[in-house]
């Protein structure tokens, strides 16, 4: 498992608040954010992931590295909408960050959301890829909203001249109906992180039930994903229920008595064709009831016989 140092700039300018994808701009965001975090940490809990933005009168460190989910969504919430970006500016301060990063085994590693116009000439980003390169940081660029040509022009030089042996990635995500973080779960970015896809991204591919659209039961998770996980938990637990009822079934299910083979391995019927109980040829036949009554007579008379012998005087035996 990688262990690494990540720190993660996000864009909060002001075309961050357009709703081009599912819910804004801003809030997609934050749901990515949410998923390289548990992707990094699950990883190796040794990794450490921090957060910055780059809008507004300058970038601002939000969250150094940490390994604590609950800090980031802090910064998260104290973030401000406002102003444009400071890209090159904010790759700087980023690598910053990261060469003081307490664990130096850790791999060092930038990961840029951009949705707005990219200020910077291609010239001023080249440089600074090559600086970034030299001092073995890999930078992973996640472009979506303005996809103007110049800016994808732009970082697609920049990733050209970053390129090194830990992989640097340059991703340019349309707008869409589905959530920006599960475009990014089938990116090079996540890859080998043990993250399985989320949503309706599983639904046809497993054979499941696949509604409208190749959704899960036919719902959109990104237009109604509280109502698309209730349906999935209810899926479960209706499964779960079978599964027990199968083997509550299975337990209380006894062989029947025509399945019982007999000693001589073949299956016999309990009664014979006249009424009576079969059995092997070697089994012992009870006496009918009209001798066994005969016989009790004189085993009644020999009973009384011994008995009376054994009353008798031994001084009278002797004499005799």
């Amino acid at each position: 498992m990688v262990l690494e140092a990540t720190m993660i700039v996000v864009d909060n300018s002001e075309s961050s608040r357009n709703g081009d994808y599912v819910p804004s701009r801003w809030e997609a965001q934050a749901d990515a954010v949410n998923l390289i975090f548990s992707a990094k940490t699950q990883s190796n809990p040794e990794s450490s992931v921090g957060l910055m933005n780059m809008a507004g009168k300058g970038p601002e460190m939000l969250v150094t590295l940490t390994t604590d989910f609950g800090k980031l969504l802090d910064g998260m919430h104290r973030t401000k909408i406002r102003g444009h970006t400071h890209l090159a500016t904010a790759i700087q301060i980023a690598g910053l960050a990261l060469k003081h990063r307490q664990n130096k085994s850790q791999r060092q590693r930038i990961i840029v959301f951009t949705c707005s116009t990219i200020d910077e000439d291609e010239k001023s980003l080249v440089k600074l890829a090559k600086k970034m390169k030299k001092n073995n940081i890999s930078i992973d660029f996640i472009a979506f909203g303005d996809l103007d040509p110049e800016n994808t022009k732009k970082l697609e030089a920049f990733n050209e001249n970053i390129k090194g042996g830990d992989g640097s990635h340059l991703e340019i995500i349309q707008p869409g109906p589905s959530l920006l973080s599960d475009h990014i779960i089938s990116t090079p970015i996540l890859a080998g992180e043990g993250v399985a896809p989320r949503g309706g991204d599983t639904g046809a591919a497993e054979g499941g039930d696949s509604g409208a659209g190749g959704f899960d039961f036919g719902v959109d998770p990104s237009a109604d994903p509280e109502l698309a996980l209730a349906l999935r938990m209810s899926m479960e637990e209706e499964k779960a229920r079978q599964e027990k009822d199968g083997k509550a079934a299975e337990g209380a299910k006894e062989p029947g008595l025509e399945g019982i083979p007999e000693e001589g391995g073949e299956i016999q019927p309990l009664l014979g064709a006249d009424g009576e109980a079969s059995g092997s040829a070697d089994a012992v036949v009870s006496k009918p009831e009209e001798e066994e009554k005969k016989d009790k007579p004189h085993d009644m008379d020999l009973d009384k016989i011994e008995k009376k012998d054994d009353d008798r005087d031994p001084d009278t035996m002797d004499t005799a």
